[in-house]
């Protein structure tokens, strides 16, 4: 007997859901382990947390949880015009930057159509492109990056979309801003890029581009970022992008209202005022980088250098290794779903936590 599931569209059925980092509470009742002995590295999540003033913005709201957020955002729209020098009317909120390059997806990819994405990208790219009925072209890196000229060279008349992470995710992968500037020009009009920055604070001031200032002459062009990474709020899910106002008002027309909630909006706010917290987990970060592509080097251990808060280093049977790694209560991410079967992503952690994860894959290899 046929049931509604079979009568799902092709493409939604043959989706394989997105499988994020594995939680500490679950490899606790897994293994039996206790949960104050295992650290995570698995999840490009900031070591040091939210901002304090982040932390207390939240308290202010609590007594309005009744009430619903402003569907506008128009604080956090005001504060991330002022800080990066594009109007307000330029911006849309999104629940975590996942959450934009859906809407992108919806808004501008049918059946019919097609987007192009690199091998070793974000994992969300072609599940969104998929769950559009869009066609998704994937063309082979470069260095464990995207390859600019091959990403260009696979557009079709058909094409409506391109995705590109920068710095990239889970390769680390970096394009320097000239570089970015140059495709765009190349680019046809009626192509959409997305340029995802979800860890662009992490880049040294002397390589970051201003990727806002770029709209004005390419209209096609969609910046996302995020507030989940340096920032610490992922568990609020908060991320915007930056485009025309025409494409944001294409954005808006599938965004689902209140899509980013009133403790994400206070806090957000409140973690951009507070720089010197920013600061001191960027230079953490840095310290971390250092610490765990030495302590990698020293075991031998390929890595692919990273400009985010992680690194993939190859491991030979990563899955092995893995494994042994969760069985002392150390969580780091495989990434064969990603084509690297070999390879492990570790996020920057504490130094104490990196010491651990070091000394423990000594004992696994």
């Amino acid at each position: 007997m046929t049931s509604t599931c079979d009568l799902a569209p092709a493409h939604i059925r043959a989706i394989a859901p997105y499988l994020p980092g594995k939680p500490i509470a679950e490899l606790a009742r897994e293994w039996g382990l206790d949960e104050a002995d295992i650290i995570k590295l698995a999840s490009n999540e900031n070591p040091l947390g939210a901002s304090p003033r982040a932390l207390a913005a939240i308290e202010n709201v609590l007594m309005d949880v009744a009430r619903y957020p402003d569907g506008n955002g128009y604080d956090l729209k005001q504060a991330l015009s002022a800080r990066l020098g594009v109007p307000a009317t330029r911006i849309v909120l999104g629940n975590g930057s996942n959450d934009v390059l859906e809407m992108a997806a919806r808004a501008l990819l049918t059946p019919g159509t097609s987007a192009v994405y690199s091998r070793y990208a974000f994992a969300v790219y072609p599940l969104a492109v998929q769950a559009s009925g869009a066609r998704g072209i994937e063309t082979p890196a470069r260095n464990w990056g995207h390859d600019l000229d091959a990403l260009r060279a696979a557009i079709e008349a058909d094409t409506r979309l391109i995705f590109i992470a920068n710095p990239n995710n889970p390769t680390g992968t970096f394009i320097p801003p000239e570089e970015i500037k140059a495709f765009l020009e190349a680019v046809p009009s009626q192509v959409a890029v997305v340029l995802d920055e979800a860890y662009f604070e992490y880049l040294p001031a002397e390589l970051r581009g201003d990727s806002p200032a770029w709209i004005d002459a390419h209209p096609n062009l969609i910046v996302t970022r995020t507030f989940s990474k340096a920032y610490g709020l992922a568990g609020l899910r908060l991320g915007y992008a930056l485009c025309h106002e025409d494409m944001a008002a294409l954005l808006n027309r599938v965004r689902q209202p209140f899509n980013a909630n009133s403790f994400a909006l206070a806090a957000a706010v409140a973690a951009m005022e507070d720089e010197p917290f920013l600061d001191h987990c960027l230079h953490l970060n840095r310290e971390g980088m250092a610490q765990l592509t030495a302590g990698l080097s020293e075991l031998g251990v390929e890595f692919i250098p990273s400009f985010g808060n992680f690194v993939a280093c190859r491991v030979g049977d990563a899955a092995r290794v893995n494994r042994a790694l969760l069985e002392r209560g150390v969580i780091v991410r495989p990434i064969a779903n990603y084509g690297l079967p070999e390879h492990l992503r570790v996020s920057i952690g504490l130094p104490e936590e990196l010491t651990r994860f070091l000394h423990v894959l000594r004992e696994v290899l």
